[in-house]
């Protein structure tokens, strides 16, 4: 099978993103845009669908993906115990490059959660992304487009070769807008804690206010690569060098 190749670098035909999201809710696979990376995304409450994920990527299915909303109707069919913390990195993150974990509905598969009690989400700002999540009417469950252990994908080029076939429809609407994968955090008595480094930055937190948290293990895994000295505002230039470490959206 060769995909479906929609090309938006110069125009947008929504009737063609209206097949795309149409394959989502039959169960198929979509490669999209985001503002951070590609995707590969599916129904996130389909779990037949997601299996298809881990099977085109070659990843290890208790590996959680991140569910992608539209609308703050999805979030809170999906999530538990929403705070006033995750409010405001709401308020003033979303749609954006934040990835928030939450406890989980029990409509959430345990095959985008890795088995565990918590679901990440996030919203994202690119417009393609968006419509397309709204006009499939479900949570798209998404991980990075790449095979896994491979860099992530910023530009349908770097990936067609190795993806192609492996999913129904193909959107291509150019580079992405910022090439490093969403920061993704989870809130702990009040504070922010960073499971993942990204665009947004503990500066950007801290500016609203929030204490923030780094957890060791993220300066361990950039101190093995080879820098003994990280500082706090070198996180997110380090994850840009480090992407292939971090293959979610």
């Amino acid at each position: 099978m060769k995909s479906k190749y929609i090309n938006f670098k110069n125009t947008k035909n929504y009737e063609e993103l209206k097949a795309a999201a149409d394959a989502i809710k039959q169960g198929k696979l979509v490669l999209f845009p985001t503002e951070t990376v590609y995707g590969i995304g599916a129904n996130a409450l389909d779990k037949e669908a997601v299996k298809k994920i881990y099977t085109a990527k070659g990843r290890a299915s208790d590996n959680p993906l991140i569910a992608h909303i539209s609308n703050i109707e999805m979030l809170e069919q999906l999530a538990i115990e929403i705070g006033e913390v995750e409010k405001k990195l709401i308020k003033n993150f979303w749609p954006g490059p934040l990835t928030i974990i939450f406890k989980k509905t029990p409509i959430v598969p345990d095959i985008i959660t890795g088995g565990l009690d918590t679901v990440a989400i996030r919203m994202p700002s690119n417009e393609i992304a968006h419509k397309l999540i709204e006009y499939s009417n479900c949570p798209i469950a998404a991980p990075s487009a790449n095979i896994s252990g491979k860099p992530s994908g910023t530009q349908i080029e770097d990936i067609i070769e190795e993806l192609d076939g492996k999913v129904e429809y193909i959107i291509d609407t150019g580079k992405v807008d910022i090439g490093v994968e969403s920061t993704v955090i989870r809130v702990v008595n009040n504070t922010v804690h960073i499971l993942r480094p990204g665009k947004i930055t503990p500066e950007d937190i801290e500016k609203l206010g929030i204490s923030v948290h780094i957890e060791k293990q993220i300066l361990r895994r950039i101190q093995r690569r080879g820098k003994s000295n990280v500082s706090r505002n070198k996180i997110q230039a380090l994850c840009s060098n480090n992407k292939k470490h971090f293959s979610i959206l």
